[in-house]
């Protein structure tokens, strides 16, 4: 049994290395706004679950969170060096538009293990308004009584009717952790159907609140805040 919160085979130092640099990476480029870091289980397994835009997004919630988190990346990833190193960090590799349970009883291990799982639940890269889920997260809960910790990120794209004009300089991301819960997963595929409403719900809810915190605060107007 693993101690880590890592698959079998990964290098938690070098894990550990890449969160420092995934922290820091987009510095340069964006003005990053953190709210809820607080709010996230410092221990036990979770199972996260996060809105997806762009290929921002996931890194930046690697390095901004306060522990250590697997990921189902798509297996389009795992070529050339880029696949050696996702491997070593710990990653899982799935493949989209299918049912992958090998990905899926490699995250169930990590979550047996007391560690904590991320999955976007649109499966592929979209517009990140959580309009369709997949199954994936509602089963990894119902196979280990996981909590479910909601995550939503704003501003890694060029705002509509913008595409003409020259984006402003370091935009600001917004990365707001809700509040984690227990989700109680049905049997059968109703079940599974239930359950992964709830959660495309729930993570719907929470982008839209701070789609409204982002209208509502100015560009200067809110400091990063890790109370919860």
């Amino acid at each position: 049994m693993s101690t880590s919160g890592l698959p079998e085979g990964s290098w938690p130092w070098l894990h550990d290395i890449g969160r420092g640099i995934a922290r820091y990476l987009y510095r340069p480029t964006y003005r990053v706004r953190t709210e809820g870091l607080g709010r996230v289980p410092r221990t036990g397994p979770v199972v996260l679950v996060a809105n997806h835009s762009s290929m921002i997004e996931p890194q930046l919630i690697f390095g901004m969170l306060p522990r250590r988190a697997v990921f189902l990346v798509k297996d389009e990833m795992f070529t050339g060096p880029a696949g050696w190193g996702l491997r070593r960090i710990g990653q899982i590799r799935v493949t989209r538009g299918a049912p992958d349970r090998a990905a899926l009883q490699a995250a169930v291990r990590v979550l047996r293990d007391g560690g904590m799982v991320g999955v976007f639940p649109e499966g592929t890269r979209g517009p990140g308004d959580v309009a369709q889920a997949q199954q994936g997260a509602a089963w990894l809960v119902r196979a280990t009584g996981a909590i479910v910790l909601p995550v939503a990120v704003r501003g890694t794209l060029r705002p509509p009717g913008h595409r003409r004009h020259r984006r402003r300089f370091r935009p600001v991301v917004d990365l707001l952790v809700g509040e984690p819960f227990a989700l109680d997963v049905g049997r059968g595929r109703t079940g599974l159907e239930e359950g992964t409403e709830r959660l495309r719900s729930t993570l719907a809810a929470l982008v839209d609140r701070l789609d409204r915190q982002r209208q509502d605060l100015p560009a200067k107007g809110k400091r990063n805040d890790d109370r919860g």
